[in-house]
């Protein structure tokens, strides 16, 4: 393992990043800013940078954690393709999904302070998740087969993604149920796709758990965030919606062809919500996002900031779902995501917001750690054995691209040898 970088090494890097041309020219170097312990990073640099030049990402950030400092950032690429502006370690990315994690952690404050309850109905606190209704299929006709469900539908339920809500992403039945729900407004919106508690799916739970946040918390959902963990943990740039100058920093969404050329797009028209879901449609950073990882590996706590209780991050990093199988997922519309299943042959559950392989990933992660996901292809991971947490970003379409996931995979091997062997 090699000593810290100094401030002369740091600024040789950022100028052969300013020097440094197209793909064509010479290749573009990754920002490495001078940490208090750094990880031997040069295997992680060269492979982020060669999938950057052979074309297969358009640009990547990552950034890794202990539980003092930053060990490892890096940016690579360009933010667009088509005008080659650069990938720099405080680009704005859309997350997505990686919203769900803030959302958890708002909830369980308020279970912290006694505003909310994990097993109690959830109807309690929103009355339109008390009256759910479970789907049991079609009949001849096509019409939808509904029951009233058998038990209350609890938080707990909706943040270990065993209350029945289910995306048409994963699940052809809410597609084809949609359609006729659509010509019928006797039909509920969106049914419980099995009973509470039997099963494990990924969907719209989150988007609940927001609402429920909004009313035992008293303010909207972005606000709530702010007033509550962004703000305190210094997450100023994550937000659901972007200033002009947080926009000027945004990277562009990619979208990747069947030949697998990647197509940038335009970004998305600036929009300030009247609504904010708990699931999705928010913005942040790489340094952002490592805040609040840290923060989790440290029980709740950044430097002199507590987001929650020591146990209630243990509850959180916790298996909530006995047997039941998580986290492999079939795709309805191979445009917008790949069948997923990130760890082959390796037992999947699920805590109170996190994903969990119950066996260890070799030459990556231990046993019982913790990841999720945004659509965009942002990831993140926090290893509590190692004591090491990670987020890497990047901006195209379809989820679980493969490119990104060997860009993903080659970063966590490169920071676990690293820092497993110092």
């Amino acid at each position: 393992m090699t000593g810290p970088i100094t401030r002369r090494d740091a600024l040789l890097r950022t100028a052969a990043l300013a020097s440094a041309g197209m793909f064509s020219a010479a290749p573009l170097t990754g920002i490495a800013a001078p940490l208090n312990k750094s990880v031997h990073n040069d295997e992680i640099d060269r492979a982020l940078q060669a999938r950057v030049s052979a074309r297969e990402i358009p640009g990547v950030v990552a950034m890794a954690t202990n539980q003092q400092s930053a060990v490892y950032e890096g940016a690579f690429g360009f933010r667009d393709m088509a005008t080659a502006s650069r990938m720099s370690t405080d680009t704005i990315f859309r997350i997505a999904s990686m919203v769900k994690l803030l959302t958890s952690v708002a909830a369980l404050q308020l279970v912290e302070r006694g505003k909310l309850k994990l097993d109690e109905p959830a109807g309690n606190i929103d009355p339109t998740l008390g009256s759910a209704e479970v789907f049991t299929g079609f009949d001849a006709k096509g019409v939808p087969q509904l029951h009233p469900a058998q038990k209350p539908l609890t938080l707990r339920n909706l943040l270990t993604h065993t209350s029945g809500f289910s995306y048409p992403l994963w699940d052809p039945n809410v597609g084809r149920y949609l359609k006729v729900a659509r010509r019928n407004r006797a039909l509920p919106r969106m049914p419980l796709m099995f009973e509470p508690g039997s099963r494990w799916a990924y969907g719209g739970s989150l988007d609940r758990v927001g609402r429920m946040v909004e009313i035992a918390g008293g303010q909207s959902l972005d606000r709530y965030f702010s007033d509550h963990i962004t703000g305190p943990l210094g997450m100023n740039d994550t937000t659901f919606s972007l200033g002009e100058k947080q926009r000027a920093r945004q990277a562009s969404l990619h979208v990747r062809e069947a030949t697998g050329k990647l197509v940038p797009q335009p970004l998305e028209k600036p929009n300030v919500p009247k609504a904010f879901s708990g699931g999705g449609g928010i913005y942040s950073t790489a340094p952002d996002y490592l805040a609040l990882l840290q923060a989790l590996l440290n029980g709740g706590r950044l430097r002199e900031t507590r987001i929650l209780r020591p146990e209630t991050v243990a509850l959180m990093s916790a298996n909530q779902i006995g047997n039941l199988e998580a986290g492999i997922l079939k795709t309805t519309n191979p445009a917008l995501s790949n069948d997923v299943d990130f760890f082959p042959g390796v037992r999947l559950r699920w805590g109170l917001g996190h994903m969990i392989n119950l066996d260890p990933v070799p030459d990556r992660r231990k046993a019982g750690s913790l990841t999720w996901a945004g659509l965009f292809n942002t990831y993140y991971w926090i290893d509590p054995t190692m004591r090491i947490a990670g987020v890497i970003m990047m901006q195209i379409l379809p989820f679980a691209d493969r490119q990104a996931l060997g860009a993903y995979r080659q970063f966590e091997r490169g920071i676990c040898r690293a820092l497993g062997s110092a």
